[in-house]
């Protein structure tokens, strides 16, 4: 398996579809210059290393110049003055579901990659060949990844029983991970719209006729519905109901939604989750498909198709469900890995992206974003460092700040979004003698979400200045799900 890199390209048009460079074929990092066409992605740590220095020198660099804080105040108010117009903005309308009356339903085709799942893979199986959706119109394949468990075993009966299913068992050997396995399998559907989701995936029975009207907007080349966190559900009698790490998991999921919908509202990107992402096609045809050679598939995808002029929409309702975890140390491993594919999109494109093949709005999106969500954690330690050997105070208080607030104002408008959402029974829920108490409890989720966010401050820290200076094999780690312990939220 080659190492987490991908060889430089500079031979590649900037207006050739992204698919032909994703899927140049891929080498070892080495110090060879030869001029070499198919080079395809190389040299993450070295691009990541100057990365950081620029970080750190600049950062202490405006720590010995005058006017530093005054650039870093202006650089503020330019991101508030975003920030504001993302706040208040209105995003669309959610589409209307198919009805039965509708003649032409789009075919589609359900693709889950398992590994080891016997705890969760049977039940979703059965659930997705009984969704409401017709029968004739939708396909679902479940991939096998050389499962060591009764995962295989499982599917094959199950296929046996529900027409729709498809077993595809990958022999042992087979690289590329999850992206690997899809890659494989894809050629084989035969839907316009192919739909992927993790192997702990719940939905509902109406799901495909709620999110796929809103593929009617001919630039969606994507669709990814909100992820939720199950045993959180009202509904959940999972053990781990009120678990820190399983609420901060579903005020962050919320917060995640409502961000995203705000960014497209403003003009900026939608990004996929991986778990209920929904692609058309020949989007996908263009784009080649997955990448095997990131961690972080969806996050990938998400840069290709945007810079392949496609749209990404979000949907608050419905949700898929998912199962979260349940201790700091799993979480630490997760989000790693999650911290690491984002940022390596970066690397990967950046060529691509500073020549604005996005478009002026999306671009300047994505470049608030990356210094909300990785410059200015890389940047916090040299702050930290100068202000005790200066003693000064943080020259960059008020981006935090400002950070701080933006954060927890997405985290209570997503709980809120979600709460207006739900149905009266829900809404009953949170009145006590005729008085509405959602408000006051979205806040307090809001106050613990925003404690809970500030795990990813360490997170992207480590991992930026790690992928610097420490060389890494590509590998590819699942999430254990455990099944009906994790809870059943539906």
């Amino acid at each position: 398996m080659s190492e987490n890199s991908w060889p430089e390209n500079d031979s590649c048009n900037e207006l050739e579809p992204i698919g032909i460079i994703a899927a140049l074929p891929t080498s070892e990092e080495s110090d060879d210059t030869t001029p070499d066409p198919f080079r395809g992605y190389r040299g993450r740590r070295r691009k990541a290393a100057a990365v950081l220095v620029v970080i750190w020198s600049g950062t202490i660099a405006l720590h010995l110049v005058t006017w530093g804080y005054w650039l870093i105040l202006g650089l503020t108010t330019l991101m508030g003055l975003h920030a504001v117009r993302f706040l208040f903005a209105r995003p669309s309308d959610l589409p209307e579901p198919l009805s039965e009356q509708t003649q032409d339903y789009p075919f589609v085709s359900l693709m889950v990659s398992a590994k080891n799942e016997e705890a969760v893979v049977g039940n979703l199986a059965k659930m997705l060949c009984g969704l409401d959706y017709p029968s004739d119109r939708y396909e679902v394949w479940v991939i096998d990844d050389n499962s060591s468990d009764q995962t295989p075993v499982l599917l094959d009966r199950l296929a046996e029983e529900y027409s729709q299913l498809h077993v595809f068992h990958r022999p042992a050997g087979a690289g590329g991970g999850k992206s690997g396995a899809l890659n494989q399998v894809f050629p084989m559907t035969q839907g316009e719209i192919v739909v992927v989701f993790d192997a702990d995936a719940q939905v509902e029975p109406d799901f495909l006729r709620r999110v796929v009207p809103a593929f009617d907007r001919q630039q969606v080349g994507a669709v990814q519905v909100r992820k939720a966190i199950v045993q959180a559900e009202p509904d959940s009698q999972s053990k781990d109901a009120n678990n820190f790490w399983v609420r901060g998991q579903m005020a962050e999921m919320a917060l995640d939604a409502f961000i995203h919908q705000q960014r497209i509202a403003i003009g900026g990107i939608g990004e996929l989750r991986g778990n209920g992402q929904f692609v058309r096609r020949k989007a996908l045809e263009v784009c080649g498909g997955w990448n095997e050679e990131t961690i972080t598939d969806d996050l990938d995808l998400t840069i290709r198709l945007h810079l392949n002029q496609w749209d990404i929409d979000v949907i608050t309702v419905p949700a898929v469900y998912e199962e979260g975890v349940t201790n700091a140390i799993a979480l630490w491993h997760q989000r790693n890995r999650w911290a690491e594919g984002g940022y390596q999109r970066y690397l990967d494109y950046w060529q691509l992206l500073v020549r604005n093949r996005m478009g002026t709005r999306k671009s300047i999106d994505l470049v608030m974003f990356w210094v909300l969500q990785y410059v200015m954690p890389t940047a916090a330690i040299p702050d930290f460092l100068m202000a005790i050997v200066r003693n000064r105070p943080l020259l960059l208080s008020p981006v935090s700040a400002l950070t701080l607030v933006l954060f927890l104002c997405s985290t209570f408008g997503g709980l809120r979004r979600i709460q207006r959402l739900r149905d009266s029974t829900d809404q009953r829920r949170l009145t006590l003698k005729g008085i509405d108490f959602s408000f006051m409890v979205a806040l307090l989720q809001s106050l613990r979400g925003t404690l809970y966010m500030m795990h990813w401050l360490p997170i992207v820290s480590s991992t930026t200045a790690r992928m610097s200076i420490r060389p890494k094999r590509l590998k590819w780690v699942k999430t254990v799900h455990r099944g009906m312990d994790g809870g059943e939220g539906l």
